[in-house]
């Protein structure tokens, strides 16, 4: 057995302080960054958005490596979706390996997705792990939401059919905020509302600062009413409902229910003001179109390959020889994103997801009890409950396969999931490694 002497302590404790402390913030910072372009480059769909975002997650996991280089040893959290992750990664590669996709050059394509999505994921989980970071990042996620919130607004009042007012989009879409598909803003919305709403519910702002927390919360869910989006809009409500529930089983909270309560009725109020009470008319029409049709053809494309699936994005290509009904569109994905996944990886790859939600909630709960109090508590509370927004829209929607949104809720899962890393100061690391040297000499 090795054992590691004061000296050698010491010295790796030099080799820590030779990484600026800037590095860290850094790295949330250009996390930040990255889903926010995402997001504006229009959910980064495109070849060109997708390679700089794929190109800027390889440039934050260098960043960290070079800091984990100077440092002199690597250190990483013991994150729970890490090892479903991993797993799901390596049964994509033996896909590929095995040479059992139905479009070899479509899942490599594909995997690159993936391997960015893991690494927001993991940056997330390592990097926004200290108090002060959470508490800055959830500013930053409530700023940026209220003010794209507030400029989908804009632009559904004064729209000329353009996404900014000067880009049309090929397809035909009911476009919203900076996406081709309304469907899609609703669901980043869904991930972005918990965040000032669980804070603002909460003791950690007080007066005038939790009141404008409050207003961008109404404002950022108001437009997932006004984006039409039924799939949104029932997501959102029972988020709502999940919350106060929470709340109430927790601690008997019923503060929390009147103030979510208070919240609806402004987000209502909200809509009549702006003259789109009527949108709420789209919740009376639920009827699922074809997209019953597609998930009944999806269990037939399972039924053929039931283990390893088709091959990680090979639904398009496959979909067409298994469609039982007559469209003049191309069904490029299965508008049910746990329907898509079966298909494309089997049993095996939901086994997998089902591993990684079991994980992803099962270590939730501890931390998420301090949400009144702590920042740490409040963001992991927000981001559970975005991540059960889009997971229940994904049964009737494709959201997990636009990449800026897909991003998004591996961060907010890896910001939910992360403990809080432990408090310490170089002057306590020194005082204790002082002492072992001192224990070892015999003095």
């Amino acid at each position: 057995m090795i054992v590691e002497t004061g000296a050698e302590r010491l010295d790796t404790e030099r080799a820590q302080d030779t990484v600026p402390k800037t590095v860290p913030s850094v790295l949330v910072f250009g996390l930040f960054v990255l889903l926010a372009f995402g997001i504006l480059a229009f959910g980064a769909v495109h070849e060109w958005s997708t390679f700089l975002f794929e190109a800027g997650s390889a440039v934050l996991f260098l960043i960290w490596a070079g800091m984990q280089f100077a440092s002199g040893q690597v250190k990483l959290s013991n994150n729970p979706l890490y090892l479903p992750a991993l797993c799901f990664f390596l049964l994509v590669l033996a896909q590929i390996g095995l040479r059992t996709s139905a479009y070899g050059y479509v899942s490599k394509y594909e995997v690159l997705h993936y391997v960015s999505y893991g690494i927001v994921l993991f940056i997330a989980a390592e990097c926004v792990r200290e108090e002060r970071a959470r508490k800055k990042f959830v500013f930053a996620l409530i700023v940026f939401g209220a003010i794209y919130a507030f400029f989908a607004l804009a632009q559904e009042l004064i729209s000329n059919g353009k996404i900014f007012w000067v880009y049309t989009p090929r397809s035909n879409g009911a476009i919203y905020g900076s996406y081709v598909n309304h469907n899609h803003y609703a669901g980043l919305m869904e991930m972005l509302v918990p965040v000032p709403l669980v804070v603002s519910m909460g003791h950690l702002l007080s007066g005038g600062k939790r009141a404008l927390v409050a207003f961008c919360a109404v404002l950022m869910a108001s437009t997932i009413f006004l984006s039409r989006s039924r799939g949104g809009m029932i997501a959102f409500v029972l988020q709502i409902v999940l919350f106060a529930a929470f709340a109430l089983v927790q601690r008997r909270n019923y503060r929390v229910a009147i103030g979510l309560l208070a919240v609806s009725v402004l987000i209502l109020g909200f809509l009549f003001f702006v003259g789109k009470g009527q949108v709420l008319g789209r919740l009376g029409d639920l009827a699922p179109g074809i997209r019953l049709e597609i998930t009944k053809d999806c269990f037939r494309m399972f039924a053929h390959r039931p283990v390893l699936g088709w091959g990680l994005g090979t639904f398009p290509t496959v979909y067409p020889s298994y469609r039982t009904f007559y469209t003049n569109y191309f069904i490029n994905e299965a508008h049910n994103d746990y329907a898509q996944l079966l298909v494309e990886t089997g049993l095996l790859g939901f086994a997998l997801m089902l591993w990684f939600l079991v994980r992803l909630y099962g270590c939730t709960r501890v931390s998420s009890r301090r949400w009144e109090f702590k920042w740490d508590g409040a963001l992991s509370l927000a981001a559970l409950l975005g991540c059960t927004g889009i997971l229940f829209h994904s049964f009737v929607d494709f959201n997990l396969q636009i990449p800026a949104n897909a991003a998004f809720f591996y961060v907010l899962a890896a910001l939910a999931a992360s403990e809080l890393a432990p408090r310490s100061s170089r002057s306590g690391r020194t005082k204790a490694t002082e002492t072992k040297v001192g224990e070892l000499s015999g003095e």
